[in-house]
């Protein structure tokens, strides 16, 4: 029996993208969960008319979208057994769920992250601040938690359950690596699977932006330490 999936989708301006992104998606999957995050453009309508269940949250930052996703999830009578995250601004392919989830269904793993790794990245895909941020983040778990993770990227997948016990927290910039690092914490299971990425279509929000960059290296580091001396 193939498991049940639901994608959530936090998107923030994103009219131009988030059909493509809609219709990119693999048909094995359950629901598409768009959560517009106080966007002001066209992104519900689009993504409406595109098949997406959409939500609102008017609280601005990525975590906030996803809890919102999850608060969502939780109301429905048949529960998914599987999650994903995927960014709203097509620099992912979704197409790839399908290599995302294979982890989880072929080999009981409980997490798996898509790393986008250089030799699939298009030119100018990754800001210098990005990449250092993932570069210092994965460096210091490994430092600390002997982990092998090599990305922080946004376009992942885990397990309903075990995202539950996460009782995951942060509203803003901290929200991947929170996830991984209390994935590690509590001993579960994960891969990485390489994906492509390309240039988003629109401005960054975070990464776009000075503002943006310091921010989310602030709320890494802060959720690494955090955990490295408990």
């Amino acid at each position: 029996m193939s498991p049940s999936i639901s994608v959530i989708i936090p998107a923030y301006n994103e009219e131009d993208s988030i059909g493509k992104v809609i219709g990119d998606i693999p048909n094995m999957v359950s629901e598409i969960i768009v959560v517009s995050n106080n966007s002001t453009d066209g992104t519900e309508m689009v993504a409406q008319k595109a098949g997406a269940t959409v939500l609102k949250e008017e609280r601005k930052g990525y975590g906030y979208a996803c809890l919102k996703g999850m608060e969502y999830v939780a109301t429905k009578e048949t529960l998914p057994d599987i999650i994903v995250f995927l960014d709203g601004d097509y620099s992912d392919y979704p197409e790839q769920l399908t290599e995302i989830v294979a982890p989880i269904v072929e080999d009981n793993k409980d997490m798996v992250i898509g790393a986008r790794v250089k030799s699939l990245r298009e030119a100018g895909s990754m800001t210098i601040p990005q990449k250092f941020g993932n570069w210092l983040a994965t460096s210091l778990m490994r430092l600390f938690f002997r982990s092998k993770f090599t990305d922080l990227g946004p376009f992942r997948a885990i397990k309903y359950d075990k995202l539950l016990a996460l009782k995951m927290q942060d509203k803003t910039y901290g929200w991947t690596v929170e996830m991984q690092l209390k994935a590690l914490k509590k001993k579960f299971s994960y891969a990485e699977v390489p994906v492509k990425y390309r240039n988003r279509i629109g401005v960054s929000k975070v990464s776009g932006t000075v503002k943006g960059a310091i921010f989310a290296g602030v709320k890494i580091l802060g959720w690494i330490f955090k955990y490295s001396v408990k």
